[in-house]
Formats: C-alpha cells, sequence, structure tokens
C-alpha cells in the first residue's frame, strides 16, 4: 500500500495504551480527563497526515528561530542541536497548581534559611537535625562564604524544581535545582513555537501565559540592587559561547535589556566595586546573574586558573557593591544528599510538613539504609550526590549485572555520596512518533524566584523522553521538550 491520503486515518485514542502509568491526557479506560476534553477533543479532529505536518512546521520553525543547545561528545567535541520539541503539550489544571505553587515556595523559603545558617550559626547542625559529616564531605559548601550577608538574605534567587508523577498520579518533587538551573527559556520559546502551530487551541483554550518570566526575573535581580536606582545596571555572565546554556544566555539578557558579559568584559577596581568595560568608559555594575559555576567566578577566591570569572569579584560582593544571583554558595542545598533531608529541613524552620513530598530515599550513608539498596539495586535507581544531566546514575530493573557489582562497589568505597530511589512508573504524555501518538515519559521543571517578593512560572518546562520506554528526559541524552498549560477548569480537582 503506498502513503499519503490512502494511509491517513483520524486519531482514535482506544487505540492509544498508557502502558500502566499516569497519563497526563488519558485516562486508563481511553477518555480524557476533564481539564483535556477539548484538547483531546480538538487532537481527535486531525488525522495522521496532518499530525505529521504540524510536527514538521514546529520542527521547522524552531530551526529558522535558532533555537538550539549544546551537547558535549567525547569523539566530536561540543555540537549544537536544534531544540527538540513534541507539538502535543501537557495540560495541568489550575487549582493543582496553585497547590503546587504553595509547596515549591515553601521548598525554596527553606532552603535559602537552611544555606543562610549554614554560613553562619549552623544551628541545624547543633538541634541535630543535619548530620555534620553531610556539611563536611560537601563539595558545594563555600568557606569562602562564611560569614556574608547576601541582600534580603536570600541566596538561591532562581530554583529550577523537578517534579515528577507516579504511577498511582502522586506528584513528587524529584530534586532542587539552585546553582544556576536552565531550561527556562525553552519553557517560553515552546509556547510560541505551540502558538505557531495550533493558533486555534489557543482562542478556545486560553491556558496561563508564561511571557511575563523575564520582566520578573529583570524585577528580581533589580530588588538585589545595593544602591539605589530607578535602573539598575544589570548584566548576565555567561561562561561564552561553548557553554551548552549559551543559548539561554543569551535569550535572557536580550529579553530582560541587559548586557551579556564575559568575565573579560567586568573588572573590579580598588574601592571593591565592579565595573563593565563599555565604549564610553568604566560602567559600574549593581546586579550579575551569573551562569558560571562557584569555581571558575573569582580566580583570587576559587580556582586561581580560571579564564572565565572576575579577580575580586567575590571581595566586590562581601563588600556589599555588587549582588549575584544566585549567590555563590547556594550550590550546598543543591546536593541529593542534602534533598533526601529537606522534609526534615522545612519542618525545622517553618513547623510545617512539606506540602509536595520528596521520592522516597534511601540515604546510603547510614549503615541500616545502605544494606538495604546493597540487597535491593537490581530494583532502584541509584544517584550520586552531584552529578547532573542524567550521567552517573543507575537505573537497577534496566542495568546489567556487572553495573549492579559496578555500583555496589562505588556506594561501599563512598556511602555519603550516594542515595537511592523506587524506580517510578513516570507519567507520560501523548507524543508524536512519525504519524501516530504514543505514550512518552515526562518530569516537569518549574522555576522560583525570590527577592523581595516569591514567584513561581505558571508550569514550566515539560521535559519528554523521546526515547521507547526511557526515564532518562535530559536533552543530552536523547530527550526533548513540551509546552506545559495551566488551564482553568469549572470543578474541584
Amino acid at each position: 500500500m503506498g502513503f499519503g491520503l490512502l494511509t491517513s486515518m483520524p486519531i482514535d485514542w482506544k487505540e492509544y495504551e498508557t502502558t500502566g502509568c499516569h497519563d497526563e491526557l488519558i485516562d486508563a479506560k481511553g477518555s480524557a480527563w476533564p481539564w483535556t476534553s477539548d484538547l483531546a477533543a480538538a487532537l481527535a479532529e486531525l488525522d495522521t497526515d496532518e499530525l505529521a505536518e504540524r510536527q514538521a512546521a514546529a520542527d521547522l520553525a524552531i530551526k529558522e528561530m535558532g533555537i538550539s543547545f549544546t551537547v558535549y561528545s567525547d569523539e566530536e567535541g561540543s555540537i549544537d542541536r536544534t531544540w527538540p520539541f513534541d507539538i502535543i503539550p501537557r495540560v495541568i489544571p489550575r487549582p493543582e497548581w496553585e497547590r503546587v505553587q504553595a509547596g515549591l515556595s515553601q521548598r525554596v523559603h527553606a532552603l535559602n534559611l537552611f544555606i543562610d545558617d549554614l554560613y553562619h550559626e549552623q544551628k541545624i547542625i547543633a538541634d541535630g537535625v543535619f548530620p555534620r559529616e553531610v556539611l563536611e564531605d560537601s563539595v558545594n559548601f563555600r568557606p569562602q562564604c562564611i560569614g556574608i550577608d547576601p541582600p534580603l538574605g536570600i541566596w538561591a534567587h532562581i530554583c529550577g524544581s523537578d517534579l515528577v508523577r507516579d504511577a498511582e498520579g502522586t506528584l513528587y518533587v524529584l530534586e532542587d535545582n539552585l546553582r544556576v538551573p536552565s531550561g527556562v527559556s525553552y519553557m517560553l520559546e515552546n509556547r510560541l513555537v505551540t502558538k505557531r502551530v495550533f493558533p486555534e487551541l489557543f482562542d478556545d483554550y486560553a491556558p496561563l501565559p508564561v511571557d511575563d518570566y523575564p520582566s520578573q526575573l529583570f524585577d528580581t535581580l533589580c530588588a538585589l540592587s545595593p544602591r539605589p536606582a530607578d535602573y539598575p545596571e544589570v548584566v548576565v555572565l555567561t561562561p561564552g559561547i561553548y557553554n551548552s546554556a549559551y543559548f539561554e544566555h543569551a535569550y535572557l539578557a536580550r529579553q530582560m535589556g541587559c548586557e551579556l558579559v564575559e568575565g573579560r568584559d567586568l573588572v573590579v577596581e580598588d574601592d571593591d566595586c565592579v565595573y563593565m568595560h563599555t565604549v564610553d568608559g568604566p560602567e559600574r555594575v549593581d546586579v550579575i546573574y551569573r551562569r558560571i559555576d562557584d569555581l571558575f567566578l573569582d580566580p583570587e577566591a576559587f580556582r586561581p586558573d580560571s579564564a572565565l570569572g572576575v579577580p575580586g569579584l567575590l571581595r566586590a560582593w562581601k563588600a556589599g557593591n555588587v549582588a549575584m544571583a544566585n549567590s555563590p554558595g547556594s550550590g550546598v542545598a543543591d546536593d541529593k544528599v542534602v534533598y533526601a533531608f529537606v522534609p526534615e529541613i522545612i519542618k525545622y524552620y517553618l513547623d510545617e510538613e512539606a506540602k509536595i513530598p520528596n521520592v522516597p530515599t534511601w540515604r546510603c550513608l547510614y549503615e541500616d539504609e545502605r544494606a538495604y539498596v546493597l540487597d535491593h539495586i537490581h530494583e532502584l535507581v541509584i544517584k550520586p550526590a552531584n552529578e547532573s544531566g542524567g550521567y552517573g546514575m543507575l537505573i537497577g530493573p534496566y542495568a546489567t549485572k556487572a553495573e549492579h557489582e559496578k555500583f555496589a562497589a562505588l556506594i561501599r568505597k563512598d556511602p555519603r555520596n550516594y542515595i537511592a530511589q523506587p524506580t517510578l512508573k513516570l507519567s507520560t504524555v501523548p507524543t508524536v512518533v512519525g504519524s501516530r501518538l504514543e505514550p512518552r515519559h515526562v518530569d516537569l521543571r518549574p522555576f522560583i524566584l525570590s527577592s523581595d517578593k516569591q514567584q513561581v512560572t505558571t508550569g514550566g518546562l515539560t521535559r519528554v523522553a523521546l526515547r521507547k520506554g526511557s526515564l532518562v528526559v535530559n536533552s543530552s541524552q536523547g530527550g526533548g521538550s513540551k509546552d506545559t498549560w495551566i488551564v482553568d477548569v469549572d470543578e474541584e480537582v
């Protein structure tokens, strides 16, 4: 049989297999959820040819818009690739999202109190709630930051917390990213591309907007300025064009109307202030949105061989003459072992129960929990404390016996460096595969802004594992993304 109109068929949701997972659009009986019924009906009106054509139109739009990311390869070095995007949006009802927002705000508030405590009196350790050995072995604790009081007492101004939903539909926080979280530019671009390929859906569906994020980010940064000014000088500090997130650095600088600078564009003068080189001479900088890791920020304070940072930058920050977001040292809470203590951290500082639970987690530093992990390693996901991008972890059910033995040896050698979690059946969303829809696993990274007020994005970056059966959503390992819609509903969810 040939291709084209003869093989084009309407989408039939009864043929869509949810594979025992919670699907974000279709329930186990093949019916849409109340908040996705309009979207499911609209998609059902498309035939398979039109579905493929709209996906192709999205792919072309992404190329034309220059939306890209960088992958590092041992064989080929760094490679720029077009951003992988799927046109079927993920939909979340507004009442549920309001509960999520409250939970994320609670979490980040407690984590900022925790970071500040660690660099001052360390009461949480003295009171026996957080183990001293975890802090002593932290690769992200910066002794250079002890005693510093950042503006408003906030260390992590931009946080990206990853959320997952299990087979029963329960939403969990999977991890917190408090150093230099990335992905928000793709959240914004995903919305623009979706509007281009499904303009009719926005007339009827009206998902809450996300395009105010750049102005929210700019206001967050301006609130940190050490000088009273109507328009503080804010810059975005990037490692340069070869960084995997350079597209985002340039995008956010452009959207905020700020200068995008590298370390060589800035200098700290004798007055311990930071200045930017301009054609009109040096111009003082008030706030730096830094997208460089701590150790490369200042060769005077951290790595002396760094050519990316600015000599004296930490000195200027300590003196209160420049603000940095996120603050150096905030990564002490960006540790998967610290993550396992977040419910206790929330209880300690806020006297509240966590509004969004952690994924059940075993901490290998404790002998009894380590013994359980070693006995069940073939069932669990094993994660090192400070890897990112899906690297360095073991997914037990999909690993070989040799890999199980390798990770067991790693855990025994350095138990503080590992946690374990159950292998969750992550929720799925219909995803275009050729000319048909198939379920693919997703997570969600909302962004939380903190300065003189807190703001949470309406939705976030939905990342999707494009490979069938894969649980790894990271773009560096074959993942892609979707637009995320927060929608009003007529009934409580």
